[in-house]
């Protein structure tokens, strides 16, 4: 068999690619790329295509429909909770759902070329091993091929860059630092009392209470605003209580360092 290749390709900038994820996309023939939406066109590849030519390539896209449902599946290895693209639905997996038999279907697409002697790789936006959409397909990977020969390619997440973006350090010495979906605003207060540094992805839903709660604990002048960071339209606010509306967005970060 094989191999199957899992890559990260940064949050949006293609010079974030690192040396390695270009040499493999080049090298490989088979490309597979998630996507949210059956006639959108998948963010990852128009990424990777500034950066590699594509030409001859044979590309899968993997469509996964938008679900609005907190993650029910095991551990963190996803997007996180609330209005997600690549929602794995119900764990165990629910045989008569639709998104368990696209995860399905991905699988066995890749698992198809791999027996047929093909590498693939697989394309996640930022870093595989934080909130990648891929682990869900992994469990699936898995229960058909117990031991795929895979290799998962770092890449540059979106909390470094926007960190370097806004020019702030996420930590020094002995300081703790959390990651947190802010969805979960049950954890919010307490994880801002306990840890030196927090960063807050996907807070457009929840910008409103966040800036609330950051208000009240009188941290608004510790807090950072970073949305699409990486991609040509990127903001960035020092002063969050600045956001409007129109600055919200999916790809969104706050980062408050004390």
């Amino acid at each position: 068999m094989a191999k199957l290749y899992v890559i990260g390709i940064g949050p949006g900038d293609p010079e974030l690619l690192t040396l390695k994820a270009v040499r493999i996309i080049k090298e490989t023939p088979v490309i597979c790329v998630p996507k949210g939406r059956e006639e959108g066109s998948s963010l990852a590849l128009s990424i990777v295509e500034k950066a590699v030519s594509l030409k001859g390539k044979e590309i899968i896209e993997a469509h996964f429909p938008m679900r609005k449902t907190k993650i029910q599946g095991p551990g963190s290895g996803g997007q996180g909770p609330g209005d997600l693209p690549l929602d794995p639905g119900p764990w165990p997996p629910d045989p008569d759902n639709d998104l368990d038999a696209k995860w399905d279907q991905a699988a066995q697409a890749i698992l198809s070329k791999l027996s047929n002697g093909k590498n693939v790789a697989f394309l996640t936006l930022g870093d595989p091993a934080i909130y990648s959409t891929f682990y869900y397909l992994y469990d699936k990977l898995i229960e058909l091929c117990p031991e795929p020969d895979m290799e998962i390619v770092p890449g540059v997440s979106s909390i470094n860059l926007s960190a370097a973006r806004a020019k702030i350090s996420l930590g020094l010495a002995d300081e703790k630092i959390a990651i947190l979906p802010a969805n979960y605003m049950g954890d919010l207060r307490s994880a801002l009392e306990t840890f030196d540094t927090v960063v807050l992805m996907k807070v457009h839903k929840v910008f409103d209470q966040v800036l609330e709660l950051l208000k009240e604990m009188r941290l608004l002048d510790k807090a950072a605003y970073v949305c699409r960071a990486g991609m040509e339209d990127e903001k960035i606010f020092k002063d969050i209580s600045s956001v409007r509306p129109e600055d919200l967005n999916y790809f969104s970060m706050v980062i408050v360092r004390k």
